[in-house]
């Protein structure tokens, strides 16, 4: 739902701000026009939207074990915020493979199929805008994925790590993935690790390129 909201309004977007080629993505639509309010309100339903679903898998799996949560932890990626930066100056900040990492907030960093996820705390870092990266970020494409991996070498290495993977594509295969040890060791001013949690059941969508790696998104 949300990917197609931001195909559709992207369309929108570079009719009405045309920009050199090479540029063409970064065109955008201003809050004051009647397309840019429709952008924004359709994106926040999307997250109201997935928000919603989150608590329903949880509610499920809670019900289904016979536990009750102790805490809970979500955030939104790839996403927008109506924030008052430092000098006081009210902005939109678009966070594209990023997440929140404000004082205090909560969040969570996953690795891939196969590599741990962190739940952490912001440290309100103002030179990142108060942000840190949704996850271990992308070694190669989903089209190099695709061309460079087979479905074998994929189940192979689910195997070795002992995960149970249902649906999913070799887009998403944890080779595609860069290490994500690496990663959090770069933004240790960003963020203070709680603790880390390591999959063993993925549920994506059969058809792949989904988001949820294993309910942490």
């Amino acid at each position: 739902m949300g990917a197609a909201i931001a195909q559709h309004y992207t369309k929108v977007a570079m009719s009405k701000c045309p920009l050199p080629p090479e540029a063409r993505y970064l065109a955008w639509l201003d809050l004051d026009t009647q397309e840019g309010q429709e952008y924004w309100r359709a994106m926040n339903l999307a997250g109201d939207y997935a928000s919603a679903c989150h608590r329903d898998i949880h509610r499920r799996l809670s019900q289904a074990l016979g536990e009750k949560p102790l805490a809970k932890v979500e955030n939104h990626h790839n996403f927008a915020w109506k924030e008052t930066l430092l000098n006081g100056r009210e902005a939109i900040v678009h966070r594209k493979g990023a997440t929140p990492a404000g004082q205090g907030v909560l969040g969570i960093i996953p690795g891939s199929m196969t590599a741990p996820g962190f739940i952490v705390r912001g440290r309100g870092e103002q030179d990142s805008i108060q942000s840190a990266s949704h996850g271990a970020g992308r070694k190669m494409s989903r089209t190099q994925a695709k061309q460079n991996l087979s479905e074998g070498d994929v189940r192979r290495h689910l195997r070795d790590h002992g995960i149970e993977l249902i649906g999913g594509g070799l887009d998403e295969a944890p080779m595609a993935y860069k290490d994500i040890h690496q990663v959090m060791a770069h933004q240790r001013d960003l963020v203070d690790v709680l603790g880390s949690f390591t999959p063993r059941i993925v549920r994506m969508d059969a058809g792949g390129g989904g988001k949820s790696k294993y309910g942490g998104e």
